[in-house]
């Protein structure tokens, strides 16, 4: 672990912004993400905020035990309200130093903080820019945030580990792409997506 743990915050603000800037005309619309509309990404980024914010408190229960992968998520009436404050105590809750040691747990599976905080990093980057791609908002990433999501995806693609299928193949990027991309397709995304016309 580092001396200074990475603050979550510059990341999460992004992805508030972009939240921020999604219509309620294009929550029916794609995504990058195959069985994900615009709503269920948002429901996705809310329930994930809500675990890796209790997985940086150690209040392991019912939201870090959720299977990621189970049902479909979506957003409710209030999810505009919801979603921002979830992300902002996402970050303060990693802001604590006792939150990068130890053991702790997200998406029913226990990890030690500093990894779960770089999940929790890689998740908020790459459906960052899911969320701006399907509803055409331009993206920079938290620079830091980025660099993280980078050094994780290249660690599970050379140890083979593609997270037990929540990772699709790798997909090529050519030579002198932007570290942007080369994350993204290391990702199982195509940095080329764009929304359908």
């Amino acid at each position: 672990m580092t001396d200074t743990p990475l603050d979550l915050g510059p990341q999460t603000r992004i992805v508030a912004r972009l939240a921020e800037g999604v219509s309620d005309a294009q929550l029916a619309d794609g995504t990058p993400c195959p069985r994900y509309a615009v709503r269920h990404l948002l429901g996705h980024l809310l329930g994930l905020a809500v675990a890796f914010r209790d997985a940086g408190r150690k209040n392991l229960g019912a939201t870090t035990d959720t299977d990621p992968q189970g049902a479909l998520p979506d957003v409710g009436p209030a999810w505009r309200a919801e979603l921002p404050k979830a992300l902002d105590e996402l970050a303060d809750a990693w802001r604590d130093p006792a939150a990068w040691t130890g053991t702790t747990r997200a998406g029913g599976v226990d990890m030690p903080g500093e990894v779960t905080a770089a999940v929790a990093l890689d998740e908020l980057v790459i459906h960052g820019w899911d969320l701006a791609r399907a509803t055409g908002q331009p993206y920079t990433p938290d620079p830091a945030a980025l660099e993280s999501a980078h050094a994780f995806l290249l660690a599970a693609a050379e140890e083979g580990d593609r997270g037990g299928g929540i990772f699709g193949p790798v997909v090529p990027v050519p030579a002198g792409a932007s570290l942007l991309d080369r994350t993204i397709g290391l990702s199982g995304r195509d940095p080329g997506w764009t929304r359908p016309a």
